[in-house]
């Protein structure tokens, strides 16, 4: 039962978190590549990155990894977004939020399992 909690608390925290900083960046950067889910996933993967590879006890992945890093990053706004701008007919925006959300994604984890090794 304590890591469902744990797990949930994270998750509310994650989502929080998700949404302030999201409100905030789309204040500050009106566009029409979705800046706010992409800044938050690259992060998140990072994050995430480093938590998994710093040997980070079971609970603290629990409430950080699974938890936090859970209800910060988002996976199914980012489809829909792509969706979005599909429909719009944004397909260069389209393009490129998908291109450098994946390789970048994959470039922040990875930079941030070996961050999370050599600390």
């Amino acid at each position: 039962m304590s890591s469902f909690l744990l797990v949930g608390i994270g998750a509310a925290f994650g989502g929080m978190t998700r949404y302030g900083l999201s409100a905030f960046i789309k204040r500050r950067c009106p566009t029409d590549f979705p800046v706010a889910t992409f800044f938050i996933n690259l992060s998140g993967s990072f994050l995430l990155g480093f938590l998994i590879s710093s040997g980070a006890s079971e609970i603290w992945q629990l409430l950080l990894g699974t938890g936090f890093m859970g209800g910060y990053t988002t996976f199914s706004t980012f489809k829909v977004e792509n969706i979005e701008l599909h429909l719009q007919k944004k397909t260069a925006v389209m393009s490129s939020y998908l291109l450098l959300s994946y390789t970048l994604g994959l470039g922040c984890a990875a930079v941030g399992m070996f961050l999370g090794q050599i600390v």
